[in-house]
C-alpha cells in the first residue's frame, strides 16, 4: 500500500534545474520554507546535456582555432584533437551524470529535496510519488513556481522514432565521435554542434531550412558562422528541409525536398524545443498540458495569487542565464508579498520585474568564430519602432585584435536610439568576443548616454578598443 505524507511550505518549487535551484536559493535567503522537487538530475538541463557538456567539447576546439592563427605557435597545434581527452573532459564537467554535489549543495541552503515526478493537484498543491512509493502532497502558503524547463521539439516525420535521432541530449553525451554526423537546423544548438564534432572527427553535412545560420542574430553573425564552419569542412546546404528519414542496416539515410540522398552514422535534429508541461498537472487549475505559461514581469501568471512561471517555461528567453536572472526576480516578488508589501517595485528596472527579458537578453554562441550579442538587432529595433543608426566596424581596425590572432577577421555593429542617444543593441562577431559582451550588456541595460561612453577609455591594445572605433564612427 502506498503510503502518503502531507507538509505544508511556504514555497514548492518543481524542477530543480539552475532555475529552480535559484529560486530556492533567493526564497530560503529571505527565510521562507521551500521544497524542491526533481525527476531527473539536480541540476537540470543546462547541468548535464547543455551548457556545460557543450561548453566543454567546444573549448579545445575554439583553443585550438585561436592557437592557430598565432604566429610562433600555429605549427605546433595542426594536428587532430584528442577526441577521447576532450570527453574524458566533458565527462568530468558533468560530473559523470551524478548529481551529489548539486544535492549538497540544495541541502546546505536549507532547501528540502523531493525525487520523482510532480504533478500539481489543484491550486497551491503538488503531489509527488517518490522512488520508495510514498507520495507526497505538498501544500505552499506562497507560492508554487513552476521550473521544468523545456525538452527538444522533433519534426513530424513518419518512422522518425525508428531511427532514433539524436536530440541535444545525445549530441552532447555521446561516447565516440561518428563517422558522418547530419545536423537539421540553423540555431545555435546546430551551428555549436557541428562546430564540435566536425573537429572532433565527424564528417558533418548540416541542412538548413531558412537562407541562413543563427536568424536571430544580426545577418553577417550567421554569414561570418557560415563561412568558417565551410572552410572547417563542414557541408552545408541551406534553404533544405528533410522530407523522410530511415535507418537500414545501421546508416542514417536522410531524403531531401531537392531530392539529395544523404548518408550518415547519425542524425541530429535541433529543431526548437517545446515546453515540459505536458504532464505536471496543469489541467488540474485550469491550464493547458503542454502549453507555455504566460507570466507577467514579476513571473507570476496572471490572475493567480500562487503560481509562477521561470525560467525557458514561459517562453521569454531560453537561456539559463536568464533563467536564472528571472529566478532572482521572481524569488524577490515572491518573498516581498509574502512579508505584506504593499507595493511591489515594478517600475522598469525595478527589483520585482524581469525588465532584461525585453530589453537586455545577452546571448554567446560559442563557434569559431564566436558571435555574441545584446539587446535589439536592427530589424527588431526598427520593428519597435526606435528611430535607430547602426554603426559597423570591421574588428581590423583594432590594434588588439591583430595582436590576438594573425588574419583576426570579425566585426562589431551597435544600434544608436537617435532621440534618446543610448544604445538599443550590440553585437560582436570574431575570435574572443564571448568575453567582451557584458561591456554591451552594462551599457544596454544600464541606458548608458552615449556621451558617458565617451569616457569610458578602452585599454591599449585589446580587443575591447572596438568600442572606441565604434563611438569615433558614430561621431564622425
Amino acid at each position: 500500500m502506498t503510503e502518503t505524507e502531507s507538509i505544508a511550505y511556504d514555497v514548492v518549487v518543481l524542477g530543480a534545474g539552475p532555475v529552480g535551484e535559484n529560486l530556492a536559493d533567493r526564497t530560503r535567503a529571505a527565510g521562507l520554507s521551500t521544497a524542491v522537487v526533481e525527476s531527473e538530475l539536480v541540476g537540470g538541463e543546462c547541468s548535464y546535456w547543455a551548457c556545460m557538456p557543450s561548453k566543454a567539447l567546444l573549448r579545445p576546439v575554439i583553443a585550438r582555432a585561436d592557437a592557430r592563427r598565432v604566429p610562433g605557435l600555429g605549427h605546433l597545434v595542426q594536428g587532430p584533437l584528442d577526441t577521447p581527452a576532450v570527453l574524458a573532459h566533458r565527462d568530468y564537467e558533468t560530473s559523470g551524470w551524478k548529481d551529489d554535489g548539486q544535492v549538497r549543495w540544495l541541502d546546505g541552503i536549507g532547501a528540502d529535496l523531493y525525487r520523482g515526478e510532480g504533478r500539481l493537484d489543484g491550486p497551491r498543491t503538488v503531489t509527488v510519488t517518490g522512488p520508495d512509493g510514498v507520495r507526497h502532497v505538498l501544500t505552499a502558503r506562497h507560492a508554487v513556481a513552476v521550473c521544468t524547463g523545456t525538452r527538444a521539439l522533433l519534426p513530424d516525420l513518419p518512422g522518425l522514432d525508428e531511427v532514433k535521432p539524436w536530440t541535444s541530449r545525445e549530441a552532447t553525451s555521446a561516447k565516440a565521435a561518428p563517422g558522418r554526423l547530419i545536423v537539421v537546423g540553423g540555431g545555435v544548438v546546430a551551428v555549436e554542434m557541428a562546430t564540435a564534432w566536425q573537429a572532433l572527427g565527424s564528417r558533418v553535412t548540416l541542412l538548413v531550412r531558412g537562407k541562413g545560420l543563427l536568424p536571430r542574430m544580426e545577418p553577417f553573425a550567421g554569414e561570418l558562422v557560415a563561412d568558417a564552419l565551410a572552410e572547417a569542412g563542414v557541408d552545408l546546404r541551406t534553404g533544405t528541409s528533410v522530407t523522410s528519414v530511415t535507418r537500414e542496416n545501421g546508416t542514417v539515410v536522410a531524403l531531401t525536398d531537392s531530392g539529395d540522398r544523404i548518408e550518415a552514422d547519425e542524425i541530429l535534429f535541433a529543431t526548437g524545443r517545446a515546453p515540459r508541461t505536458d504532464d505536471i498537472g496543469l489541467d488540474t487549475i485550469g491550464l493547458e498540458p503542454g502549453s507555455w505559461l504566460t507570466v507577467d514581469d514579476t513571473l507570476r501568471a496572471p490572475g493567480s495569487d500562487w503560481l509562477y512561471a521561470v525560467g525557458d517555461v514561459n517562453h521569454r528567453a531560453l537561456l539559463t542565464h536568464q533563467g536564472k536572472y528571472q529566478a532572482r526576480i521572481a524569488g524577490a516578488a515572491i518573498a516581498a508579498r509574502a512579508s505584506g508589501v504593499p507595493l511591489l517595485e515594478t517600475d522598469p528596472w525595478g527589483a520585482h520585474v524581469a525588465t532584461a527579458d525585453h530589453d537586455a537578453v545577452p546571448q554567446v554562441v560559442f563557434t569559431d568564430p564566436e558571435a555574441a550579442a545584446v539587446g535589439l538587432s536592427l530589424a527588431e529595433a526598427e520593428q519597435a519602432g526606435h528611430r535607430v543608426r547602426a554603426v559597423d566596424v570591421e574588428f581590423s581596425s583594432v590594434a588588439g585584435a591583430g595582436l590576438y590572432a594573425d588574419g583576426y577577421r570579425g566585426r562589431a555593429r551597435m544600434i544608436v536610439d537617435l532621440d534618446e542617444e543610448i544604445l538599443r543593441g550590440v553585437t560582436f562577431v570574431g575570435p574572443g568576443v564571448g568575453e567582451l559582451i557584458h561591456s554591451a550588456t552594462i551599457a544596454v541595460a544600464g541606458q548608458v548616454p552615449i556621451s558617458r561612453l565617451w569616457h569610458a577609455v578602452p585599454s591599449y591594445p585589446t580587443i575591447s578598443e572596438v568600442w572606441l572605433r565604434l563611438l569615433e564612427t558614430y561621431r564622425g
